[in-house]
């Protein structure tokens, strides 16, 4: 069950939302504001999991809620303007619908939100039958509105490219809005090195190291000065 809250100054809107969560057996209303401002000091007080969130709204518009939130919630942008769906996704938006919106697609996205709201919620404690922590060799990498659940083993590499990175796995490329620092933060350095500022690889990956590359299959990837240190440290551990 999600906990929701929806926040329109359209009279009209707030009715349609209002039917559409109560017809969803998985969302829970526990709130609904026509004024942005005094929808805030109520999310701050309350566990919302998921907000239904209009963007054109007077005094204060729906990004500049969000900005004023030290805690957002999973966000669904409703909205007729459809010139702000890219600065919503600076947000993480879960999903963009624009009015009219039709039950079917509104469930569409609320289920959306629920499966992300299961993945992040995951027990962390859940143990196969190796009797390693399952949850702790899965990481859940976001691209644009989707939510890729990835075992750390499939993994190859991970290349920067500018503000993104792209997790290759051997029958994928994820493409996802991180930082560097923040996949080695994901991964951790057990089993991942930093060998360039361009290239994060998978020890278990590497078929040949040399001087200043590394080989895996076909591809070459190049090992950066700052990073050589470290590479054979990990070598020397292993």
């Amino acid at each position: 069950m999600l906990k929701c809250m929806i926040i329109d100054d359209e009279p009209m809107a707030l009715d349609v939302l209002r039917d559409y969560v109560n017809r969803a057996p998985f969302l829970k209303l526990e709130g609904e504001f026509r004024d942005a401002v005094k929808a805030l000091n109520e999310i701050q007080d309350r566990d919302i999991d998921l907000v239904f969130l209009d963007i054109e709204m007077p005094d204060l518009t729906g990004i500049q809620f969000l900005k004023t939130l030290t805690r957002i919630p999973m966000v669904i942008f409703t909205t007729a303007y459809s010139e702000y769906a890219v600065e919503s996704y600076d947000f993480e938006a879960v999903d963009y619908l624009l009015k009219p919106i039709e039950f079917e697609r509104f469930l569409k996205s609320a289920r959306r939100a629920l499966d992300i709201h299961k993945l992040k919620t995951e027990p962390v404690s859940k143990v196969n039958d190796t009797g390693t922590h399952a949850s702790s060799r899965i990481v859940l990498i976001k691209s644009g509105t989707e939510f890729h659940r990835i075992k750390k083993d499939e993994i190859i590499y991970i290349e920067g490219a500018g503000n993104y990175v792209f997790f290759v796995t051997p029958s994928k490329k994820i493409m996802s809005l991180m930082t560097m620092k923040e996949v080695v933060e994901l991964l951790g350095s057990e089993t991942f090195i930093r060998i360039h500022k361009s290239y994060i690889v998978s020890f278990e990956h590497i078929e040949v190291i040399e001087q200043d590359q590394v080989r895996i299959g076909k591809k070459k990837l190049p090992i950066g000065e700052v990073y050589k240190v470290n590479l054979q440290s990990k070598i020397k551990s292993f």
